[in-house]
């Protein structure tokens, strides 16, 4: 029954879902919309014997307003991005941009401040992928029924700005919800034994990382400019222009470098330790990651949080330094074969990647944190790398090139799969703590919205006060 309470949740309870974590935002990882060439998209038929609706607001929560046209432009919104309407109500897409308009506005209440320099960090990352979809920015603004690309920007700013807001105030929500293992336990003896959840075919993976060396001559060449760029800007040039123009990080550099980051945030250790050692203003020296080096400008301290922005240079890698890196790896791989070493002893000894050194090799899922990785969810380019390995093949070198544009060789190898099975106490206990984790946020955002819809002034008119909406947004 519990587990079927939560895959029966209406649009409202899945959106819910949706925010672990919408983090990532950032993150590090963000949503990307996908915009298809407006001629695709079926406009919403209006019957001609019927009389077209004068748009107008048909809900007001605190200090936003609703327009019906709003209800038109989320369905537009999820038929853009490929997702299915058909089972979607007026009502549920109300009560969805209800829940939207209640975080933002008690995001404001609760002096959550989203910066200028974000929402133009998240519009020009967004236009940019827009672009690259359809191909002419006129096209989007089109998309959207805008006159012209200032109007568009203008329109869109505000909405950024809204939905940064959103997502700041359920992150805080579910930021302070932590969950025990009693907690688990006692979630997991609640689901009758018909209802346990089934887990897909698993696997654990293990890898090995050769780096190619790069020369003392190129690091100095990308420390020397990267010195070079901090004196322009310290003769009064322009941090984020100079992060678009030559920042080799593609997450930061079409937003000017811009990063807003606590402790807890992640990025990897060096990066931090220089991020939260420099005073506002200051820019730091060059300095080393896994990634190239960097230098970091610090735009704002706000508490625990820094605004600041970076540009990333990876040194050249010359071909000779790939050769030998190949030959290299060609020795560990041979060894294993030749069974003189195991793969795990391999990666403890020779392996180039700290985070899984000392580990054997073995990967960590990113998702779930755990070493299993479900096959229908592994990563294409990962599930393409180790479908066809036996238990204990070592694969051929394997070039590998990152993000960030570096490149590497690597040994991978699979070393356990699990099958298809029912939920085991035991054996799935990450994933259960998971499940256990999100109804609890469910509760926590529930208990949220009950306590704000009663001190928020909400007003709902005409034919929607008839909907039967999740939460008690009428006041019954």
């Amino acid at each position: 029954m519990l587990l079927k309470k939560l895959r029966l949740k209406t649009i409202n309870c899945q959106f819910v879902l949706t925010i672990s974590f919408l983090l990532l935002f950032n993150t590090l990882t963000r949503a990307q919309e996908i915009i298809k060439d407006p001629v695709a998209v079926k406009p919403v038929e209006v019957k001609s014997n019927q009389k077209q609706k004068i748009d107008g607001i048909i809900a007001t929560v605190g200090d936003y307003i609703i327009l019906d046209s709003d209800i038109d432009k989320g369905y537009l919104e999820i038929a853009s991005q490929g997702g299915s309407i058909k089972d979607v109500t007026r009502c549920q897409m109300l009560g969805k941009l209800l829940e939207d308009k209640l975080y933002a506005h008690q995001a404001v209440q609760d002096s959550i401040i989203v910066s200028d320099a974000e929402v133009k960090g998240m519009m020009d990352e967004r236009l940019n992928y827009m672009v690259q979809q359809i191909g002419d920015i006129n096209k989007v603004v089109q998309y959207y029924k805008k006159n012209s690309v200032e109007e568009f920007k203008t329109y869109f700013a505000d909405i950024l700005k809204e939905q940064k807001l959103a997502s700041e105030m359920q992150k805080k929500i579910i930021d302070g919800v932590e969950i025990t293992p009693e907690e688990v336990r006692n979630f997991f003896k609640k689901i009758p034994k018909e209802e346990l959840p089934v887990f897909g075919a698993e696997m654990e993976v293990a890898q090995i990382v050769v780096h190619p060396k790069i020369s003392d001559v190129e690091k100095k060449k990308v420390i020397d400019r990267l010195n070079g760029i901090k004196k322009d800007v310290e003769d009064g040039a322009s941090f984020a222009t100079k992060a678009v123009l030559y920042s080799q990080d593609p997450s930061s550099s079409p937003n000017g470098g811009y990063y807003k980051m606590t402790r807890k945030t992640a990025f990897v250790k060096e990066f931090k330790d220089v991020a939260f050692s420099l005073q506002e203003g200051e820019i730091s020296v060059p300095f080393e990651t896994i990634y190239g080096y960097h230098i970091i400008k610090i735009d704002k301290i706000k508490g625990q949080e820094v605004e600041l922005r970076h540009i990333l240079i990876a040194p050249t890698v010359s071909e000779d330094a790939l050769k030998e890196a190949k030959e290299r790896i060609n020795v560990i791989r041979q060894k294993i074969i030749d069974k003189k070493v195991t793969f795990a002893e391999a990666a403890r000894t020779e392996s180039d990647e700290k985070e899984t050194r000392a580990n054997g090799g073995v990967l960590i899922n990113p998702n779930t944190q755990d070493t299993r990785f479900e096959l229908t969810k592994m990563d294409p380019t990962l599930y393409t790398q180790v479908s066809n390995l036996k238990d204990d093949e070592v694969s051929q070198p394997v070039l590998d090139t990152d993000p960030q544009g570096k490149k590497s060789y690597k040994l991978i190898t699979v070393t356990k799969r699990i099958e298809e099975h029912t939920a085991d106490y035991g054996k799935d206990y990450i994933k259960i703590k998971d499940l256990a984790l999100k109804e609890k946020q469910i509760k926590a955002i529930a208990k949220w919205f009950d306590e704000k819809i009663k001190e928020t002034y909400i007003k709902i008119i005409g034919e929607y006060r008839d909907c039967a909406f999740t939460n008690n947004w009428l006041k019954k």
